[in-house]
Parts: structure tokens; sequence; C-alpha cells
């Protein structure tokens, strides 16, 4: 689950990690409020406006600007709130901004240099170990570093069973270039950051960019995080900071429904039961010149109730032309599945696109005879090749 900007802030500050301060607003008035605040407690007379969507790359957008007055707050926060946001990492359509952080301008001059760097925390799939991934090169441009100058990336790896070392915070300070109070303040960042990673159960942790200010302090100036589904059962609070506004909204429907969606972009809707079954069968409609439209598993109990709501939902896609269902019968009997199929098609009525039933398993052959005797536009098959055949009939 991915949470917004100003919500990672405030989570990483509980556990001791140095952020950029600001205050969350939902209007151009809330956000001259919210900078006044902010004057009051951090003494900063500019402000930076940044949009709150689930996605980066926002100050390629025009999502992230700096305001040097209450007037520019005012404006900026106006423009920013409600506009379609378009960023590298959206679609062409963008993304609707509900919302703007308000944030301190932490860029102040002093006796030194602000520099940025780059730092995430996340899973290294090859070793099963924790990594911190740290670059001198911090800022918009991290995706170009890694891609051009892979060598200003650095690594360090994390063993379980003892846990983040001192020397490997003082390793990641010291390749980053630092020195005196900011190594020192380097050390600690890491040390806070990695607690905050393993506390939440997080999958990625990412700041772009850590700045050591002019004053040597080192702070989160941005914040992507990203928690682990299966573990938000143990953090009811996080839980509660989901935003389904920043999500698909068919797959929110989906997973109310307790079923596995993801909305793709094809013609051949899919309805599977089973993960890898569902990646096998999207093969198969693009090896029958079709393209998945989505990847859909309704789970072991394929009964009618949940077969209607897939149904449904896949029926939603208007570039639709035709629906797969695969399900191997193992857990669930085929000609259970098979009278499901029959009762939801009935409940919808009419359905406009063709559908081809595959069956295999425990009463494959009962299950076609259901098929075959309901009188409705149902195509049924046995064999997965059949399947792909009548996938390739109907779409020709």
């Amino acid at each position: 689950m991915n949470i917004h900007e100003y919500q990672a802030k405030e989570t990483l500050k509980s556990f001791g990690v140095a952020i950029q301060e600001g205050i969350v607003a939902q209007s151009p008035e809330e956000a001259v409020e919210a900078a006044k605040k902010l004057n009051e407690q951090t003494g900063t007379d500019w402000w930076v406006i940044k949009a709150q969507i689930h996605a980066g790359g926002r100050g390629k957008g025009g999502g992230v600007k700096l305001a040097k007055s209450l007037d520019d707050v005012k404006k900026i926060a106006g423009d920013i709130i409600g506009m379609q946001l378009v960023t590298p990492q959206t679609s062409a359509e963008g993304k609707k901004v509900h919302q703007v952080l308000v944030a301190q301008d932490v860029y102040y001059p002093g006796d030194s240099e602000p520099e940025e760097y780059y730092m995430s925390v996340l899973l290294n799939r090859a070793t099963g170990r924790n990594m911190i991934m740290y670059s001198t090169e911090g800022g918009m441009d991290i995706e170009q570093v890694a891609e051009e100058t892979p060598h200003l990336i650095f690594h360090e790896e994390i063993d379980p069973a003892v846990g983040l070392q001192g020397f490997q915070a003082r390793k990641i300070a010291f390749n980053l270039g630092l020195s005196g109070q900011a190594f020192k303040e380097m050390v600690k960042f890491v040390f806070a950051l990695y607690k905050a990673y393993e506390n939440i159960d997080s999958s990625l942790f990412e700041i772009n960019p850590v700045l050591k200010t002019s004053d040597d302090k080192i702070i989160a100036v941005d914040s992507k995080v990203t928690l682990d589904d299966n573990a938000l059962y143990r953090h009811k609070d996080l839980a509660e900071m989901r935003d389904k506004r920043e999500e698909d909204a068919t797959e929110v429907e989906a997973g109310e429904a307790g079923l596995n969606f993801v909305n793709l972009d094809g013609n051949v809707g899919c309805m599977v039961n089973g993960a890898g079954l569902a990646m096998a069968t999207m093969d198969i409609i693009k090896l029958s010149g079709g393209n998945p439209a989505n990847f859909l598993d309704v789970g072991g109990t394929a009964n009618a109730e949940r077969v209607e709501k897939a149904f449904r939902i896949i029926l939603k896609d208007e570039n639709v032309e035709a629906i797969l269902v695969n399900i191997f019968g193992g857990i669930v009997r085929c000609d259970r599945v098979a009278q499901g199929v029959v009762d939801a098609y009935k409940n919808i009525g009419d359905i406009p696109v063709p559908i081809i039933v595959r069956l295999q398993g425990t009463n494959a052959e009962e299950a076609k005879k259901i098929i075959d005797d309901s009188g409705l536009k149902v195509h049924s098959a046995i064999l997965l090749q059949e399947a792909a055949d009548k996938v390739k009939e109907v779409l020709a």
C-alpha cells in the first residue's frame, strides 16, 4: 500500500527521522493558514507547495512550486489543487490533486552549501536481505544516474541476524563525503530510517532528496513509503492512511469483494482461479491474437455470487470484446462452477460479449454439459488449446 508524502514524513518523524516540516491543506485558504503556522513554528518565510498524489516526478509536471509570500501560497495552492497532474510515473491522463503539502523552505543560506543525496531502503530479492541504497547524486533524476553512471550508486546490505551495524552507518556517511557534525547527523539519520523501515513492515523507503542543510543538519525533504499489504493487520493506524481516490476504482471494488484484480489495456477479459493459472491464461490469450484486459483471480470458492461480481467488474471495461473463464476444479468441483456461470449470466441478463468457459478437473464433463444445455451464448471447452482457438474465433 502506498501512502502520501505528508503521511510518510509524519511516520518517519515518529521514529526520530529529521524531516522537512509541513502541513497538509485541502484548499487555498487552508494552505495560507498552514503557511502562517509554519512561520510561527520554524521561522520560515518561504514555503514549498507540493501536490499530494501517489506518483513521483511531481516537480517535472508542475506539482511542486516555491512560494515567497502568502499571496503566492494562495495562488499556487489554488492552481495545484484540482489540477490533473501528469508526471513520468502517471498515465497520459494524469492524476487529480485533492490536497497539497505546505512545507518549510530548507534551502536557506548558511556556512556551507546545501547538498542533496539519494537514499532508499528495500529488499534485495537476490539475497533475501534488506539493503540501503544511496548516492551522492540526489534530486529528481536518480533514474538517469542509475542508467548512465551506476558506479555513483552504493549498496549496504543488512545481516538480519545482527541488524544495522554502526560501521555500516559510518561507511554510508563517509561514502557521501560528509565530515564533522554532518557526518554524525547522517549516522543518526540512517539508524532512525532503518528502525522505521523495520518497525512498520515497509517494503520500500525512498528519500529523494536527503538534504544536508547549510548548517549541517540532515533531513528528509521528500519521502516515498510503500507498506507490505500482508502486514497491515499489525498496523491498524497505517491501514487507515489508505487513500482510495489514488487507486483504480474498479480494483478497489474488486478488492472489497475479495477478488484479486488488476486492470490492463487489452480486449479479452479473464476470470481464473489461481494466480499462476491466470498468468498462463494471459499468455494463451496473447498467443491467440488477443490482449488480456485484466488479471482476475476469483480464488478457490468460485460460486455464483463471486462469478457474477467478477463478470460485472470485467464488463465495466468498454474495451472487452470477449471473456475467457478458465477454472481448474481442484478445490471446487467444475459442475458447481458451471452452474455458477449459468446463474450469474441469468442474473446479469444480456451479456453483450461472447463468453468462453474452460473447465478442467473434477466433474469437467458434467460441467461442459451444464453449459452446453443452458441455451446461453456461452462456449464451453475442456482443453486450454480448445479455449484459445475459440478466443481466436470470436475475435476474428
